[in-house]
C-alpha cells in the first residue's frame, strides 16, 4: 500500500476516499501482493533496454516528466534531459531502463538513450580511417571532446594541430574535420585526429607544390616560426626558409623587426632542392640591389659621412646608405693615437667623415678609412721638429733598448740607451728615467716614411769625451777607483761620477786567471795605472797588474789567505 499512497499524492487525490474504492473493486490487498503485480508487469522489460515510454504527466514546479513505460510500470526524468523540445502529455519517447529502484520505482534516462542511439548510428556509419566533422565542446584532460552527430568523441590534444598549440581551448565551439584513429565498441569510445588529416592534405600539397614551383617565381606565404637565424615561411604544403640576410638589403638585428607570426608575405623563390624538400626564400630579392652602380656612387678615394651601426674588436661598420655598409679597421682610424678598441673613438649611431679605400663588388665589401679624412701629422713632424729641436715630452713606455717619449698626441720619439749619457755604461734605460717622467731631449732625426723620430739626451751637454776626459786621463797615470761590476772578460772601474774604465782580465794578474773574482770584487777600491784612452769608441784601458802599489800587493796577499780559510769564513775583504 505505500506505493499506492505514494501515487495517489503524486496525482492530489484524496487516500482515505481512494483507498475505500479500492478495497470495494479489488478487496483487501497487500503491499506484498501490489509489488508482486507491478513486478509481474515489467517482467518483459530487461534493464539495460531502450523502451518507448509515455508522457503521463510534466510537473514544471518539481522539474520533472512521469513517464509510462508501459503494464503499470513509471518512472521520472528531468525534465531538463528533453532539452528545448519540452514534452508534453501523451508525447511518446525512447528511454533508457535500468531497472527498478528500492521503491519499485523505474529508473529510466532519455539522455542515455539519445546517447546509445547516437553511438549505434556513428558506430555503423563510420570506421577507423574515415573523416568525420565535429563541433569542438569542452575540454578535459589531455585534449577536447568533439561532438559528432551527437557522440562526444575524443581528440587529443597532440592531434589538433600539425604543429603543437600553446591553448587548445581556442578551438572549443569550433567545427572541425579529422579522421578516426580507434573505434572501441566495447567502451563506446573514438579516437579521432585532425592532424593526421592536415598531413594528408599537406602531403598532396607539398607534392603539387614541388611540381610547380620555381627558382625566381613570386609566392605568397603564411609566417609560421620566427628565429634568430630566419623565418619559416608557409608556402602551402611545405616551408621555406627566409634567411635573415635574405630579408633586407640594410641591417636587422632579428628577423621580428619585419615580420610577425601568421602574417601573410609575398616572397621570391631563390632556390629549390627537390630531393631535401627545401626552398630557399627572399624578400630583398624583390627589390634592385644597392651594390648597382656602387663604383660610381662611390669611387676609391671619395669622401663621404656615414653612420655606425656596429662596432667589433677589429673595427666599425660605417652605413653609406641602406644596404651598403663599409668596414673601417681599427688600423684606419686614427693617424697617431694608439687604440685598443674602436669604442674608444666611436659609438653606435656617430656621424663620421670616410674615405673609400677600395672595394670588392663581388663579396660587396668596402674598405673605408677615418684618418684618410684628416691631414696625416706625421706629414708635418719634419717642419715642426727640424733636426736639433730642443722638445720637451713625457716617458710613455720603457723598453730594454730606450724609451720612448710622446712629443705631442700620437707622436713619440725613441730616446735610445746610447743617447742618455757620453760616460755611464747603461744596461736599461730604468737607470736614467721612470714612466710617466718629463723629459729634455734634442731631436736627432727624423723618417717620416717609417714614422720615426731619435732623440738625444746626453746631446743637451757637451762631450767630455771631447775636452774633459782627454785633458784629465793620460796613458800611465796612477788612479784610484771602485770596483761597479764584474764579468766574465774583466771588471770595470768607477774613476768619477758616470765614468769607467775597464780592467781587462789579461790586465789583473801577471798569471793566468779563470774568473776576475779572483783578483777582485764588487765595491774594492783598487789602484789601477791607465793604458789606453781611445776617445772615438769612448773606452778607458786600465790595468791593475802595473799598478805596482803597495795597496794592490797587500790587497792579493789578503785575498791568498782568505782562499785558505773556511768558506763561511771567508769574509776579510769588505767593500770600501
Amino acid at each position: 500500500m505505500a506505493l499506492a499512497s505514494r501515487r495517489i499524492k503524486q496525482y492530489e487525490i484524496d487516500p482515505a476516499e481512494l483507498e475505500k474504492s479500492l478495497a470495494a473493486a479489488l478487496g483487501t490487498v497487500t503491499d506484498a501482493e501490489l509489488s508482486e503485480q507491478l513486478h509481474s508487469s515489467v517482467k518483459d522489460i530487461t534493464p539495460g533496454q531502450i523502451v518507448v515510454a509515455v508522457v503521463d504527466s510534466v510537473d514544471d514546479r518539481t522539474g520533472m516528466v512521469v513517464m509510462d513505460i508501459g503494464g503499470k510500470s513509471e518512472g521520472s526524468i528531468a525534465l531538463a534531459e528533453f532539452g528545448e523540445n519540452l514534452p508534453k502529455k501523451g508525447d511518446t519517447f525512447e528511454v533508457f531502463y535500468d531497472g527498478l529502484d528500492e521503491n519499485d520505482t523505474a529508473v529510466i534516462s532519455k539522455k542515455r538513450a539519445d546517447r546509445l542511439r547516437a553511438w549505434e548510428r556513428v558506430s555503423q556509419k563510420y570506421k577507423e580511417g574515415d573523416e568525420i566533422q565535429g563541433i569542438c565542446g569542452r575540454k578535459i584532460k589531455g585534449g577536447l571532446l568533439v561532438d559528432v552527430e551527437g557522440v562526444n568523441v575524443f581528440l587529443p590534444a597532440s592531434q589538433v594541430n600539425l604543429r603543437r598549440t600553446h591553448d587548445i581551448s581556442d578551438f572549443i565551439g569550433e567545427p572541425i574535420r579529422a579522421r578516426i584513429i580507434k573505434i572501441d565498441a566495447e567502451r563506446m569510445n573514438i579516437v579521432i585526429s585532425r592532424r593526421k588529416l592536415l598531413e594528408e592534405e599537406r602531403q598532396k600539397q607539398k607534392e603539387f607544390l614541388l611540381s610547380d614551383i620555381q627558382e625566381g617565381q613570386t609566392r605568397k606565404g603564411v609566417v609560421k616560426n620566427i628565429a634568430d637565424f630566419g623565418v619559416f615561411v608557409d608556402l602551402g604544403g611545405i616551408d621555406g626558409l627566409l634567411h635573415i640576410t635574405d630579408m633586407t638589403w640594410g641591417r636587422i638585428n632579428h628577423p621580428s623587426e619585419m615580420v610577425a607570426l601568421d602574417q601573410e608575405i609575398e616572397v621570391k623563390v631563390l632556390r629549390v632542392d627537390t630531393e631535401r624538400e627545401r626552398i630557399a626564400l627572399g624578400l630583398k630579392q624583390k627589390q634592385a640591389s644597392p651594390w648597382e652602380g656602387i663604383e660610381t656612387r662611390y669611387p676609391v678615394n671619395s669622401k663621404h659621412v656615414g653612420e655606425v651601426v656596429n662596432i667589433m674588436s677589429y673595427g666599425a661598420f660605417v652605413k653609406l646608405e641602406d644596404g651598403v655598409e663599409g668596414l673601417v679597421h681599427i688600423s684606419e682610424m686614427s693617424w697617431t693615437r694608439r687604440i685598443n678598441h674602436p669604442s674608444e673613438l666611436v659609438k653606435s649611431g656617430d656621424k663620421v667623415e670616410v674615405v673609400v679605400l677600395e672595394y670588392n663588388k663581388e663579396k660587396q665589401e668596402i674598405s673605408l678609412g677615418m684618418k684618410q679624412a684628416e691631414t696625416n701629422p706625421w706629414d708635418l713632424v719634419e717642419e715642426h721638429y727640424p733636426v736639433g729641436t730642443v722638445i720637451e715630452g713625457t716617458v710613455r713606455n720603457l723598453t730594454s733598448y730606450g724609451a720612448f717619449v710622446e712629443i705631442e698626441e700620437g707622436i713619440d720619439g725613441l730616446l735610445h740607451v746610447s743617447d742618455m749619457s757620453w760616460t755611464k755604461k747603461i744596461t736599461h734605460p730604468s737607470e736614467m728615467v721612470k714612466k710617466g717622467d718629463k723629459l729634455r731631449c734634442v731631436v736627432l732625426s727624423v723618417d717620416t716614411q717609417k714614422k720615426r723620430i731619435a732623440l738625444g739626451f746626453k746631446q743637451l751637454a757637451n762631450d767630455p769625451w771631447m775636452d774633459h776626459i782627454p785633458n784629465n786621463y793620460h796613458v800611465g797615470d796612477l788612479l784610484s777607483g771602485h770596483v761597479t761590476k764584474i764579468t766574465n772578460f774583466g771588471a770595470f772601474v768607477k774613476l768619477e761620477e758616470d765614468l769607467e774604465g775597464l780592467l781587462h782580465i789579461s790586465e789583473l794578474s801577471d798569471h793566468k786567471i779563470q774568473s776576475p773574482e779572483e783578483i777582485v770584487r764588487p765595491g774594492m777600491k783598487i789602484e789601477v795605472r791607465v793604458i789606453r784612452v781611445d776617445t772615438e769608441e769612448r773606452k778607458i784601458g786600465l790595468s791593475f797588474v802595473h799598478a805596482d802599489f803597495e795597496e794592490n800587493k797587500t790587497l792579493i796577499d789578503q785575498l791568498e789567505k782568505d782562499k785558505s780559510k773556511p768558506k763561511e769564513a771567508n769574509d776579510a775583504v769588505k767593500p770600501a
